[in-house]
Order: C-alpha cells, then structure tokens, then sequence
C-alpha cells in the first residue's frame, strides 16, 4: 500500500487496469461462495450426504469455498505476510479443488470403464486430496518462492493433470455412450446391473470434470503467455478473462446442482415448507426417572367389588 492509501500496482502501468481485475475477481469469487453455500446448505438439509457420490461433490463445494474466500483476499501489491499468505491459502484451496475434481475423474472412470464401486476408497480420498494439497502449498516455502502472483511453478503438474483428466473424461464419454447404445433389446441381468451402477454414480458427477476443464482454458492460456513472453506486463484482456474464470467453480457447480432433476424436485414451496416443519418439530429426547410399578393387589382386597360367596338356604 502506498502512503495515501491506493494499492500499488505490479502487474500494468495504469492503476485502473489493476482496480479492474482484482474487481472482477472479487465479484466473481462473492458469486462462487453464495453457490457453495446453497450446495452446502442442500446437501445438508436433504441429507444427501448419506449418498457417496454426493459427499464428493460435498468435499469438492468445500473446496471451492475455501478458493472462493482465497480470491475474496486478492490484491495486487508488493510482497509482503498478507501477500505470501494469499499465495498459500490460494494454493492450497486449489489444488484441493483440483485433486477432488481428480478423484471425481478416476471415480468415474473405475466406475464406468472398469464397473467397480469405490466407496471403499472414501477416506483414502480425503487423506490424499487434503494432505496433498497441504503439502505442495508448504513447498514454496523452502527458499522463499511465494510472490505477488503466487507460486507459477505449480502450474507444470497442473497441466499434466488437466491433460490426464481430458483424456480419461474422454474414454468415460465413450463408454457410457457405448453402454446406453447396449442397452436396447432382450433382457440382461448384467447390463441392468451396469446401467444402475451408472445412473447412481455416474450421472450425478460426470459434468464436474468437464466444468473444471472449461474453466481452465484462460488461466491456462494467460499462465503460458506470462512464461514465454517477452514483455514484462501481461496482457490486460488474458488477465481479466483469467480473473474471472478462476473464481467460477463455486458458482458454476451450484448452478449444475440446482438444475439437476432430483434437486429441483425437492426445490418446491411444499418440499420447503414439510422441510421447516420437519427440522421446527424435531423434539430433543429427554429421560425421565423411573418410578417403581405400583403393586397389584389380590383380587380378594378390592373393596367394594370383592367377590364373597352368594348365602345359600337349606332346604
């Protein structure tokens, strides 16, 4: 910061170039976290966290969020704690990302192509995905790397990644299409059995790759141009593209969710209102002391209702 309060800028001669793109950022970044929230929330209140497939995605919208709030911090100015922490915090949150799309990616692709459940695998997931993530965003402390524009250098196995995630995404299109044109004619105890095992854990994840991909095509494109150009400043267009696709995954995810049919089908005013009335009435479970069972009595001690023998006269 600079003595009269404005932020200095690194990246462009002109101040309102550097406004503009932290802006940009920001405003997209406050979209993805109200969408991860909504996921959350969904995901919560209709408990579909007890499905596999949507804890991934419920481990994926934490990811997202937690980048959501690493781009909310953005600013562009000179190094410094604030700067090296941005750097760390973005880092790890997107790798996260990064990872969890991964794992979606070869979830699906055991699940598709090889038809194996994986549920199983659901805590080694979360022990390489979070350890992972934590580990190459400790890195970069060795030596000092973390700057203004981060650590550039992970973006080497990001790209390999994201050249491995295509090329799977790929072969698990092919297979589905391959396995929906199967599925026509006699009956087949097998085909139903894959066909169950893709509607349950294929469809519900196999747009998130894709929407990861996408949104990876300027940074990407603005990564590279930073490292072969000649010129010391990026270009302005690249940079803002790259701003604001970065922060989207939040945003993008939640709007896939909520267009799914199963979603939208408990997005109704009377799924809501029986939702509010079921969490309202909900009754904590209270003990009570036991008290001792009254005795019973005999039959011959009733009071007036004891039965006495009827007199009898002699004849």
């Amino acid at each position: 910061m600079s003595l009269n309060g404005t932020m200095q800028c690194t990246l462009f001669d002109e101040q309102g170039k550097c406004t503009a793109v932290v802006a940009v950022k920001k405003t997209m970044a406050s979209l993805s976290l109200v969408g991860c929230v909504f996921m959350i929330l969904i995901i919560w209140a209709f408990s579909k966290y007890r499905l596999f497939v949507q804890r991934l995605i419920l481990y994926l919208t934490i990811s997202a969020f937690f980048s959501s709030i690493g781009h909310l911090m953005a600013s562009i100015k000179p190094e410094g704690p604030v700067c090296t922490f941005e750097a760390f915090w973005l880092t790890f949150s997107d790798w996260a990302v990064l990872l969890w799309v991964l794992i979606i990616t070869i979830n699906l692709y055991l699940n598709a192509v090889m038809m194996k459940s994986t549920e199983k695998y659901e805590i080694l997931y979360s022990a390489i995905v979070w350890g992972f993530s934590l580990f190459m965003a400790c890195i970069p402390f060795i030596g000092n790397h973390y700057g203004p524009a981060g650590a550039w250098w992970w973006y080497i196995p990001l790209f390999l990644l994201i050249g491995v995630m295509f090329i799977m995404y790929i072969v698990i299109v092919y297979k589905v299409n391959h396995q929906s044109g199967l599925w026509q004619g006699t009956y087949n105890p097998d085909q139903e059995r894959q066909r169950d095992m893709l509607k349950e854990y294929v469809r519900p994840l196999k747009v998130y790759p894709l929407i990861y991909l996408v949104l990876s095509i300027f940074p990407l494109i603005n990564r590279l141009q930073n490292a072969f150009s000649k010129s010391d400043e990026p270009v302005f267009v690249l940079s803002l593209l790259h701003a604001a696709s970065s922060p989207l995954q939040g945003l993008i995810n939640a709007l896939v969710y909520g267009l799914d049919p199963d979603t939208r089908s408990r997005l109704t005013w009377l799924q809501i209102k029986a939702l509010v009335n079921k969490r309202s009435a909900h009754q904590p479970i209270r003990e009570y002391p036991l008290v001792p069972a009254p005795e019973t009595p005999d039959l011959e001690d009733v009071g007036m209702f004891t039965m006495k023998p009827y007199p009898t006269k002699a004849i």
